[in-house]
């Protein structure tokens, strides 16, 4: 366990190192906190904080506070949810070392069901978002694609060193249609069966550009 332990600790480690090296280069780094309480056997409450930065830590890209109240349609594979995120963002201005400020609030409702293949986890996550930005009202369509894969056992339980990776695209209602796809891969730890904790790195695919960002992710569920 201390050598599984240890083997995560150092991943986790070179991401930061790499991260840290990627401040004076396009790379960026999120903060990301994932939590999902239960209420009763049918009702859950989502709780969820991203601190994005264009460096490491400290030069803030985005703060992102979701919110939501999801129902389970059965017991553990099929839950909608009704939720609020609130988006604080500092972009630069092209060209200089300006930044401007932008608050976001947004309405979703989603859907997300889990499917199980041998070791193979699933979760299809389908999101409509309400945003309303300043000035400004746009509507927004999401699709998810997740796969965990425990590596050192057969489930993911406590001390269980997993695989990691998703797909998303984002569509929106009106032109242009396409906002952005995002890829990631990663690796995490099973705390216990109830926290995971899990170093990754994304790649964002833009209409115009692409990012890299990396992730440090802890899941509360």
């Amino acid at each position: 366990m201390k050598k599984k332990i240890t083997l995560f600790c150092w991943l986790l480690l070179l991401f930061v190192a790499a991260n840290g090296h990627a401040q004076k280069s396009d790379l960026g780094n999120w903060f990301n906190y994932f939590g999902n309480q239960k209420i009763n056997t049918r009702w859950n409450w989502h709780n969820e904080v991203q601190y994005r930065n264009f460096n490491f830590a400290g030069d803030l890209e985005q703060l992102l506070l979701r919110t939501g109240l999801g129902y389970n349609l059965s017991e553990n594979n099929n839950n909608i949810l009704l939720g609020y995120a609130y988006i604080h963002s500092e972009p630069y201005v092209v060209g200089t070392d300006d930044k401007v400020e932008t608050d976001e609030h947004r309405i979703f409702q989603q859907f997300v069901t889990k499917q199980q293949f041998g070791r193979i986890n699933i979760q299809h996550r389908y999101r409509f978002e309400q945003r309303f930005v300043p000035d400004d009202f746009k509507m927004r369509l999401r699709y998810s694609l997740s796969l965990n894969i425990p590596i050192n056992k057969k489930v993911m339980e406590q001390n269980t060193v997993y695989a990691s990776m998703y797909n998303e695209i984002f569509v929106n209602t009106e032109p242009n249609h396409y906002d952005r796809d995002r890829i990631y891969g990663g690796v995490g730890y099973c705390v216990n069966k109830y926290i995971r904790v899990e170093a990754g790195v994304m790649s964002q695919l833009l209409p115009t550009n692409n990012r890299t960002q990396f992730q440090i992710m802890v899941f509360n569920n």
